[in-house]
């Protein structure tokens, strides 16, 4: 959590709620003392990073996805949860 004080404040405010929106709790101060705090509202989403998982993944061919199930593995579906 970054301390900045009122003066600072005033004078960077608008990268200030930025920070804030981006996450980031700023604890303001007036005479060293805290005096309030700026933070977002929310939790800001998780960003999608497309192709992160490429070259790591492997899939099976969609003949294999579309085979029928083993006789032992379609007899486990019946079974009862424990």
């Amino acid at each position: 959590m970054r301390t900045v004080n009122v003066h600072e404040a005033k004078t960077h405010f608008s990268r200030l709620i930025d920070a804030a929106h981006a996450g980031e709790t700023i604890l303001l101060a007036k005479g060293g003392k805290p005096w309030a705090r700026l933070m977002p509202l929310e939790s800001p989403e998780p960003q999608r990073q497309p192709g992160i998982l490429a070259g790591r993944l492997t899939l099976p061919s969609p003949e294999s996805l579309l085979e029928p199930l083993p006789e032992e593995e379609l007899a486990a579906l019946e079974l009862p949860l424990p």
